[in-house]
């Protein structure tokens, strides 16, 4: 997996604009708004019609119930034009302490309602359209649940950087705990085309897919590989006999935990210490680690047995078919070969508190 700096996003920490859905529609939520507004502006009105004695029209030197609703909108909405004005001191007590509150909050009502509805949607597109210019080779994440999630805090402490990193869930709460990682985070269903398409899925480095339910994670891969024919998918799959639907689908590496669960347990039967090594292959915070990468040019040539990287390899891959370190074919390293190696991982130890 490669390290090296995806370009950082001005706006990490929220990749879109999606929100979820309110119970009420959107004109039902600006009606109530506002009527709240307009609540407000009637009783201020009422209070003026009161108080209409203290108020003094410089016109007609008469206070009817129009210059009442007239100089009731003119000074929740302005400073006034001074032809009715307060002069008693209960008039001029009630401007201060009442209407003036009230002409604030009227304000801050129908300015929200605006940015809520008009500004906020064209500066959060703007922001999007920005953030997705620049999404290039990044790793998709696709359900954010305790698979996941523990995926995503693996790949950080590995060095990935988590403006590289985007984070796909249909529940809040979990888009907010992966905001809160720094990862681009998005709001949504992870087996719809559009959803995928706003998150370049076709020019990500990875996907890695976690729905929950197998059902749902094969739909998602089915989507992915239509949409990105080349990326490379991992999926997590919990019933084995989904494990040959998930391949079909197109996902090129199918992750068990309840075979790897019971891969650790046979290994500790047989060995106190194996469950113990295959934990720390597994994790960042151990003293080894396993890793692929493309052969080296200075590799070619050279025996399995002789990486420049000083690891112990274990495997190559060539032409999709893999040949253990015991075969013939990895005693003489090609170009396009990938190898699966065990380094040793100091710096991963030195990271951990601890180590």
């Amino acid at each position: 997996m490669s390290k090296r700096p995806a370009p950082k996003l001005k706006l990490q920490h929220r990749f879109t604009p999606l929100r979820r859905m309110s119970k009420w529609p959107i004109w039902a939520d600006v009606v109530t708004r506002l009527g709240i507004a307009f609540l407000l502006i009637a009783f201020v009105v009422l209070v003026h019609w009161i108080d209409r004695a203290g108020l003094k029209d410089s016109h007609d030197g008469q206070i009817s119930f129009l210059d009442v609703v007239y100089f009731t909108m003119i000074s929740v909405t302005t400073t006034g034009f001074g032809d009715i004005a307060p002069v008693s001191d209960r008039s001029r007590l009630i401007e201060a302490v009442i209407v003036t509150p009230i002409r604030i909050a009227v304000l801050f009502i129908f300015v929200g309602t605006a940015y809520q509805f008009a500004i906020k949607q064209i500066w959060e597109k703007w922001r999007m359209a920005r953030i997705q210019e620049k999404l290039t080779n990044h790793i998709v994440v696709l359900g954010f649940g305790i698979s996941g999630s523990e995926a995503v805090r693996e790949l950080i402490a590995r060095g990935t950087d988590p403006a590289c990193i985007v984070v796909i869930d249909s529940n809040r709460g979990r888009i907010n705990a992966a905001e809160a990682m720094g990862c681009n985070v998005l709001e949504g269903d992870a087996s719809s085309d559009e959803t995928l398409i706003d998150v370049q899925i076709a020019r990500a480095q990875s996907v890695l897919v976690s729905a929950g339910r197998d059902d749902t994670s094969i739909l998602i891969v089915l989507t992915v590989r239509h949409l990105a024919p080349r990326v490379p998918i991992s999926v997590v799959i919990r019933t084995q006999d989904n494990e040959l639907l998930a391949r079909q689908a197109g996902a090129n590496n199918v992750i068990n935990p309840v075979s790897f669960t019971g891969l650790l347990l046979a290994g500790s039967a047989q060995g106190a210490h194996v469950a113990d090594y295959m934990a720390d292959l597994a994790s960042v915070g151990g003293r080894v680690q396993l890793r692929e990468r493309p052969v080296a040019a200075e590799e070619v040539g050279r025996s399995l047995d002789e990486l420049a990287s000083g690891g112990r390899g274990l495997r190559i891959y060539r032409g999709g078919k893999p040949y253990g370190f015991w075969e013939e074919e990895t005693r003489t390293l090609k170009h396009g070969d990938l190898l699966v190696e065990v380094i040793n991982c100091e710096e991963c130890e030195a990271s951990v508190p601890g180590g």
